[in-house]
C-alpha cells in the first residue's frame, strides 16, 4: 500500500482481492473460523484521504470528524444496492477509534473515502479500507507503530485487514492474522462479475457450518494443491491451476444465491483458464491468459446480464 501525499492531506489506494485458494479448516471456539486463503490484490481501489482535526481538548479524545462523505465512484455498470455505513458501524470509523484508544492519541481527524470496490462482494474493500485508516492515523498522528504492532489490531477489525497492511500476494491462516508474503509470482488477468444481489458473509459462513458435517474435506489434499498453486503461479504455468484453485465457501454461497451458479455456467461456456467465486462473494472471477483475452471474455458476459463486470489485473 502506497502512502501518497496531496500537499497536506495524505491519500490512500486501498485495493480490492481475490481469493484464488481459500479452505475452511473449521469452526474456532472463539465462534470464528479457521482459514487457510491465498489472497491477490488487484487493481481495483477505494481511496481514503485523511488531515488531521488538532482541536481535540486536553486529555479528552476528541470525536473523529469522519467526512466519511463516502462518495461513490463505482464501476460504470454497478449499482450500489447495499448502503455503506457511516456511523461506527463503518470500518475505518472503527479502525480509527481503536487506534486513538490503544495509543492514547487525543487527535482527531477528516476522512474522505471514495467508494468504487463493490460492497457484499468478498472482494474485500470494508476490509482494504480499514488498512488504509490505520496507516494514515499511525503516519499522520505521528504514532511511530510498527507493521506488526498495527497488524495486531488489525486483526480485531476482521479476517482480511491484516493482509491489507501489506503489498502482493500472500497466503493468510488462522483467522486471516497470520500473513505469508508470496514473492515471484506472474501478473494475473482476471474478469470480475457481480451479481445484482451480494451475500452478507455471516450468512455464508453459517451455510458452511450447516452443510461442514457432510464435507469430509482432505486437508493434506488441500495444502499440497496449495503448494502447487504457488509453484504454478511462479513459474506462469496455467495448465493445471483449475485442479489446484479452490473455495470451500462456493457451495454455501451456491445454497444461499442463485446468481453464483448462473455466473458459474456462463464462465463454463468459455475458455477461461480456470474461475470461481472469491471470498464469501458474491463476486466470481475468471483467470485469463492476458488482458486481451480477458477484455474478448468480459465482452461476450456483458451481453448475459449477470451484473457488473469489469476486467482487472493483479498488483505488483
Amino acid at each position: 500500500m502506497i502512502l501518497r501525499q496531496d500537499e497536506s492531506p495524505w491519500t490512500v489506494p486501498a485495493p480490492a482481492k481475490l481469493n484464488l485458494y481459500l479452505e475452511v479448516l473449521g469452526r474456532r471456539p472463539d465462534g470464528y473460523h479457521e482459514l487457510e486463503t491465498l489472497l491477490v490484490p488487484i487493481q481495483l481501489y477505494d481511496s481514503l484521504t485523511f488531515s488531521t482535526n488538532r482541536s481535540a481538548s486536553r486529555g479528552e479524545l476528541a470525536p473523529i470528524s469522519l467526512d466519511v462523505t463516502v462518495q461513490q465512484s463505482l464501476p460504470t455498470g454497478a449499482t450500489a444496492e447495499t448502503p455503506i455505513p457511516i456511523g461506527s458501524e463503518n470500518l475505518v470509523v472503527r479502525a480509527l477509534e481503536l487506534l486513538r484508544e490503544r495509543s492514547g492519541c487525543d487527535r482527531g481527524a477528516h476522512v474522505h473515502l471514495v467508494k468504487r470496490i463493490p460492497a457484499a462482494a468478498g472482494l474485500g474493500g470494508g476490509s482494504s479500507d480499514a488498512a488504509a485508516a490505520l496507516r494514515l492515523g499511525n503516519r499522520d498522528w505521528g504514532l511511530g507503530w510498527s507493521r506488526d504492532r498495527l497488524a495486531s489490531l488489525a486483526a480485531e477489525l476482521g479476517s482480511d485487514v491484516p493482509f491489507f497492511l501489506s503489498s502482493g500476494p500472500a497466503i493468510c491462516r488462522g483467522r486471516g492474522e497470520r500473513i505469508e508474503a508470496i514473492t515471484g509470482t506472474v501478473p494475473l488477468h482476471f474478469v470480475v462479475v457481480k451479481p445484482p444481489i451480494g451475500l452478507a458473509t455471516p450468512d455464508v459462513y453459517r451455510a458452511w457450518d450447516d452443510r461442514s458435517g457432510a464435507e469430509q474435506q482432505d486437508r493434506d489434499l488441500g495444502r499440497a494443491s496449495l503448494a502447487q498453486l504457488v509453484a504454478a503461479l511462479r513459474r506462469g504455468d496455467f495448465r493445471n491451476l483449475g485442479e489446484w484453485m479452490s473455495n470451500r465457501l462456493q457451495a454455501a454461497a451456491t445454497q444461499l444465491s442463485p446468481w453464483i451458479d448462473q455466473v458459474r455456467t456462463a464462465c463454463t461456456r468459455l475458455d477461461f483458464v480456470t474461475h470461481q467465486l472469491t471470498g464469501s462473494g458474491s463476486a466470481y472471477f475468471g483467470v485469463c491468459r492476458h488482458a486481451q483475452h480477458a477484455r474478448r471474455l468480459a465482452t461476450i458476459l456483458r451481453t448475459r446480464q449477470l451484473g457488473l463486470i469489469f476486467t482487472t489485473q493483479s498488483c505488483r
